[in-house]
């Protein structure tokens, strides 16, 4: 296999599990906050192929597709957010708050930025227990006015540390467009500003993203500090259920949906091609969730099992 057909294999992957997801919350199985990706799959895509097993990755809520790429089973995520006792958490984290470290996904983040400090914490431990580690942290434009992650930034700049951000800027700050919320759209211009090597690049190639991530990972290793990546992509969805996307132009959704990754790399490859792959992902995770449905329902009593605050 090609690895262009890999990509958009892997890439229908997380575009099923989400339309299910999608379709297990507004029949009921699922329920409370659920943000899906669509469009934005190759950023997760192209990064963990570049990833190694003992590097370590912070998502946000939106984290269902770099669970997916990271490695964890689509059946482990799907009985997570069914609250199934087979699920990465025993059902008790849910769509927001799942983690599965085993697979180097160290969890997504309900709080707008709060990965980046918890991954150049993990940065910054690697530097002592030998693992080689490199944390990447991925979060959105809207979150790049948190001033948590600014801190993150200047302490892995200043600390040299194994850090890589990735910041999926696709656009809007939940409703809000980034130009109305920014004097300078250019996000990648505060790492700039903060000595971190910094550069923006096409969200929706699963290639160049790879290839920036790789060499982000190649530059932390060698103690060489942190790397900043701005990713451009677009959302095709809601930024949650429910979500009339009233603030859209017209024409704007319609003209996204012509330059996704799905549909960029299938007509790159051509439609026999593209077919096989997005049936292949439809078979296993239609297969993932009828396993995940018929496991069995995680105990109530349970719930405050694993806490410590």
């Amino acid at each position: 296999m090609s690895q262009e057909l890999a990509d958009l294999h892997a890439m229908w992957r997380i575009r099923v599990l989400e339309e299910t997801i999608l379709r297990l919350r507004l029949d009921g199985d699922v329920v409370g906050s659920v943000h899906l990706e669509n469009g934005q799959e190759a950023i997760a895509v192209g990064a963990c192929r570049r990833l190694r097993k003992q590097d370590a990755v912070f998502s946000t809520y939106r984290g269902h597709g770099w669970a997916l790429a990271r490695g964890v089973p689509p059946e482990k995520i799907l009985a997570e957010l069914l609250y199934r006792r087979t699920g990465v958490n025993g059902g008790r984290g849910g769509s927001a708050h799942f983690s599965a470290p085993e697979y180097g996904f160290y969890g997504e983040n309900s709080i707008v930025g709060a990965g980046a400090p918890i991954a150049v914490g993990a940065a910054l431990a690697a530097k002592f227990d030998g693992s080689g580690r490199v944390a990447l942290t991925v979060f959105g434009d809207g979150a790049m006015n948190q001033g948590g992650v600014t801190e993150a930034m200047n302490l892995a700049a200043a600390m040299d540390l194994p850090v890589v951000f990735v910041c999926e800027n696709n656009k809007y700050s939940e409703l809000t467009p980034i130009n109305d919320m920014v004097r300078n759209p250019d996000l990648s211009a505060r790492a700039h500003a903060l000595g971190i090597p910094a550069v923006r690049i096409d969200g929706n190639d699963p290639a160049e993203v790879a290839a920036a991530v790789g060499l982000a990972v190649t530059t932390a290793e060698h103690g060489r500090g942190p790397t900043f990546i701005e990713a451009a992509t677009r959302r095709i969805t809601g930024h949650y259920i429910g979500d009339a996307q009233t603030y859209r132009p017209a024409g704007e959704l319609e003209a996204d949906e012509k330059n996704e990754p799905l549909v960029r790399l299938g007509q790159k490859l051509g439609e026999a091609q593209a077919q096989k792959a997005e049936q292949r992902a439809r078979d296993e995770i239609a297969a993932a969730t009828e396993r995940a449905l018929a496991a069995p329902l995680t105990d109530p009593s349970t719930a405050r099992e694993h806490l410590y605050v």
